[in-house]
C-alpha cells in the first residue's frame, strides 16, 4: 500500500505539530453526546442521563441492567462511548426499573437526571457528540503552526477517515474481518464479532479509498461520476456537470461521499468508478467479493469530509484545550492527529 491505512495521509502534513499526551486523566477527554431529539417526558421508557467514567463501553449495557434488574437486550444506548474518558450519554431501561435507580449510582457510573420517552433508545439515535479534550505537554512554541492548522481545517474540512482504534490492536480486528470475508477464520466467533470485523474491512477500505484522493490533490475536486452526499444530511447523488457540482462542494452544500463497499453500494460512474475499482483490486477483491453476506455487508456511502464549525483551541498552564463536535460515527483522533502530528491513539497502549 502506498501509505499506513491505519494512520492514512493528512491534510496538514506540511504544518509541525503540538506533540503532547491525550487521556492522562480521565477529566482530559470529556465527551457529551448530541441527541437526535430530547426525550418526551412521557412514556414507556425511563430516559437517563447517566454520566459514567472508567467503565469500558462493552461492559456498559450489561452493568446497567444487573443495578436495575431488567434484560440487558431492553437497554438501549445510542452509541458506545470510551473508557478512558468522562463521557455523557442518554440511556433508556423499561420504566419498571424506576424503583431500582437509587440503585445506579457507583464504581463509575452516576445518574444525573431522568425522563420518559415512547421509544427505546436505539443504535445512532444521536447527531454526535461534543468534545472538550486536555493535549497535556503541547509545545506552546508551536503556536502559530496550530493556528495555520486549524484555520485549514476550518476552511477545507477534516478528511472523514477512520481512527486507527476501529481496526482494534494492531489491525487484529481487520485481520479476522478478511478472513471472514474469505471465508478462512480458524474457528468460530460471536455473530457480533464477526460483524464488527466484516464492518472494519469496509472501514479500512473507506480509509484507503479516501487516502488516495489526499495524497492525489483531489481532496477538493469534484470527478465525473463522483457521488455526492447533501451536507449536512440529505440525498445521494452521481456527478453530471462537474462544473455545477464543484461550485456546489465550494458553497459546502454537498460533499463528496466515499464507498462503503458492500452489495447495495450506490454506484459511482465514469473515472470515480475506476478509482473506487482499484482500491479493491488493489486488496484482491471485486464487488463480487460481498456477495454472501447479506444485511452485514449491504454497503453505503460515508462524507469524505465533514466541517467542523465550532472548532476552539485555548492555551493553558496544563497545555493545550480543544473543543469541537463531531457527526456520529467520526472520530476525535483523526483531528488530533492533524494537532498533534503524532497517533493519539498510541496513549492507549
Amino acid at each position: 500500500m502506498p501509505f499506513d491505512l491505519f494512520l492514512p495521509p493528512l491534510l496538514t502534513d506540511d504544518l509541525p505539530g503540538v506533540g503532547g499526551r491525550i487521556k492522562v486523566e480521565p477529566e482530559d477527554f470529556e465527551v457529551e453526546e448530541i441527541p437526535s431529539y430530547e426525550p418526551l417526558g412521557h412514556g414507556e421508557h425511563l430516559f437517563l442521563w447517566v454520566q459514567k467514567v472508567g467503565v469500558g463501553p462493552e461492559f456498559f449495557a450489561r452493568t446497567i441492567a444487573q443495578r436495575l434488574n431488567v434484560p440487558v437486550n431492553s437497554v438501549g444506548v445510542a452509541g458506545l462511548k470510551d473508557r478512558h474518558a468522562i463521557s455523557r450519554q442518554w440511556v433508556s431501561v423499561p420504566q419498571g426499573a424506576e424503583p431500582n435507580l437509587h440503585k445506579l449510582d457507583g464504581d463509575g457510573i452516576t445518574l444525573l437526571r431522568h425522563t420518559r420517552n415512547q421509544n427505546k433508545l436505539k443504535t445512532g439515535h444521536s447527531r454526535g457528540n461534543r468534545f472538550r479534550v486536555l493535549i497535556r505537554d503541547a509545545d506552546p512554541a508551536k503556536a502559530e503552526a496550530l493556528a495555520a492548522v486549524l484555520a485549514r481545517l476550518r476552511v477545507l474540512g477534516m478528511p472523514n477517515y477512520y481512527g486507527p482504534q476501529r481496526f482494534g490492536r494492531g489491525g487484529g480486528t481487520v485481520d479476522l474481518g478478511f478472513q471472514c470475508l474469505a471465508g478462512t477464520q480458524s474457528k468460530r466467533i460471536r455473530p457480533f464479532v464477526y460483524k464488527f470485523a466484516l464492518s472494519a474491512v469496509q472501514s479500512l477500505l473507506f480509509n484507503d479509498y479516501l487516502g488516495r484522493r489526499v495524497q492525489d490533490g483531489l481532496y477538493r475536486t469534484v470527478l465525473p461520476g463522483d457521488v455526492m452526499m447533501k451536507w449536512p444530511f440529505g440525498g445521494l447523488f452521481v456527478t453530471d456537470d462537474v462544473a455545477v457540482e464543484q461550485a456546489r462542494f465550494d458553497a459546502k452544500e454537498i460533499v463528496t461521499g466515499g464507498p462503503m463497499f458492500g452489495t447495495h453500494t450506490f454506484a459511482a460512474a465514469k473515472g470515480a468508478a475506476e478509482r473506487e475499482a482499484v482500491v479493491l483490486a488493489d486488496h484482491k477483491l471485486s464487488a463480487k467479493s460481498f456477495a454472501n453476506f447479506g444485511k452485514l455487508m449491504g454497503g453505503t456511502r460515508r462524507h469524505n469530509l465533514i466541517y467542523l464549525d465550532d472548532l476552539e483551541a485555548t492555551w493553558e498552564s496544563a497545555g493545550l484545550r480543544l473543543a469541537f463536535s463531531l457527526p456520529s460515527g467520526c472520530y476525535a483522533t483523526v483531528l488530533l492527529r492533524e494537532v498533534m502530528k503524532t497517533n493519539p491513539d498510541a496513549n492507549d497502549e
